[in-house]
């Protein structure tokens, strides 16, 4: 049986540099800084002060008021970027089988917030009759696909993935994959992560993972550069609509790009370093373009996993030139998390939609605050401005703490 092409048709984004996907790829155009000092919580006792949070947000622009109480931000802002991808679908559900439609939406981390505040609340005092009774529901990581299920109907597969920072990566695969064997006609899928609170960025500074250039949190993600210090955490949500072709066909549908492969791989070394050379990075790039049915020299673009963290940044460009070899030099590679900082688990969501778009508009996004770039990163990462290059096909790398790998290789669309 021949497998069935899978194209994305709807897109929706909440992120530090902008709200609503148009919002969005005018910031990853200029080159937009999403990075700021702290406002959700007195900083004062940490080591650092800054991330990237998402501004001007308002869900009262999406949702009432009592969904809002009973939404964790991981939820509302998953919840209201699935109302932003079904819209730019232009999906009419009457006429939409809706057992053939399914959810696959993960989190990083969940309803950190949540559990923080109830937490509080039961040890002021200990009695777990303070306990919410929305506790349990707002808190945990599948729940943001439940609540989009629950909104529109859809019937079809519905479950969440959490594998750290490829989690959205997985969740995309994975409905791609629902489709392109015929267990589903249509998924909405992405990830969503707001966990820029007191216990996420103490937890991240113990481990000594995010950066502390307090003074110059401007220029702290930095991906690829000599002087990084540790990533930068952001928040936001990136959903997308995906659906099998010739539904998308008949029905007139607008269509951004085309999926055709994925690559999932185990690093199975360690709890947080990635493998030795990138090996992990490298088999899931070489899997996905096994999937694809293509050579490495037909790869435009890679949007980097690019954490600005030298065990990351040095072994993904190593994983890259083992792959493509010569066509290396010939890539243009970007790290969008040097605007908005890293979504955790929804990285994978957001770059998917800067991938895409790169596609759509032959533009490749820059790799802000690369002054200084670390000798052993010594490829094309579009430093400072954006590139403009007609893309045929590009891979999006995730990478997770547990050593959870995923690519995604999208085409441009071509009927």
């Amino acid at each position: 049986m021949s497998k069935r092409r899978v194209v994305i048709t709807g897109m929706g984004a909440i992120t530090p540099i902008g709200l609503g996907v148009n919002e969005y790829w005018q910031g990853l155009v200029e080159g937009r800084n999403g990075i700021d000092l702290i406002t959700r919580f007195d900083t004062t006792k940490f080591d650092t002060k800054f991330a990237g949070e998402v501004k001007n947000f308002n869900a009262e622009d999406y949702l009432d008021k009592k969904s809002i109480r009973r939404l964790d931000p991981f939820a509302q802002y998953a919840l209201i970027t699935a109302i932003m991808a079904m819209e730019d679908s232009g999906l009419d559900l009457d006429g939409i089988d809706r057992d053939r439609f399914g959810v696959i939406y993960g989190s990083g981390i969940g309803g950190m917030k949540t559990l923080q505040e109830q937490h509080f609340l039961f040890f002021d005092g200990r009695d777990p009759h303070r306990i919410s009774p929305f506790f349990v529901p707002m808190m945990i990581s599948d729940i943001a696909a439940g609540q989009i299920s629950i909104k529109y109907g859809l019937k079809g597969p519905n479950y969440a993935t959490t594998s750290a920072c490829a989690t959205a990566s997985h969740a995309i695969a994975d409905s791609f994959i629902m489709i392109q064997r015929g267990s589903a006609d249509l998924m909405v899928c992405g990830g969503s992560e707001a966990a820029i609170t007191e216990i996420s960025i103490g937890g991240f500074n113990a481990m000594r993972a995010i950066s502390t250039w307090n003074d110059r949190y401007k220029e702290a993600s930095r991906p690829f550069d000599k002087e990084r210090n540790g990533f930068v955490m952001g928040e936001g949500a990136g959903t997308l609509v995906l659906e099998e072709y010739e539904l998308a066909k008949a029905r007139g549908a607008k269509i951004h790009g085309e999926i055709v492969g994925v690559g999932l791989t185990g690093d199975a070394h360690h709890i947080t370093a990635p493998a030795p050379n990138g090996e992990g990075a490298y088999r899931s790039m070489k899997e996905a373009l096994r999937d694809a049915g293509l050579k490495p020299e037909d790869i435009d673009y890679i949007n980097a996993h690019g954490t600005s963290t030298e065990l990351n940044d040095i072994n993904e460009t190593k994983a890259i030139k083992a792959l493509f070899g010569a066509h290396a030099n010939k890539l243009v590679i970007s790290s969008t998390k040097s605007m908005t900082g890293h979504l955790l688990g929804a990285a994978g969501g957001i770059e998917a939609i800067a991938t895409m778009l790169a596609i759509e508009n032959s533009v490749i996004p820059p790799t802000i605050n690369l002054t200084n770039p670390d000798p052993e990163c010594d490829l094309n990462y579009s430093p400072l401005k954006p590139t403009n290059k007609e893309i045929r096909y590009a891979i999006s790398n995730t990478f997770g703490f547990g050593g959870h790998n995923a690519s995604l290789l999208f085409k441009k669309f071509v009927n």
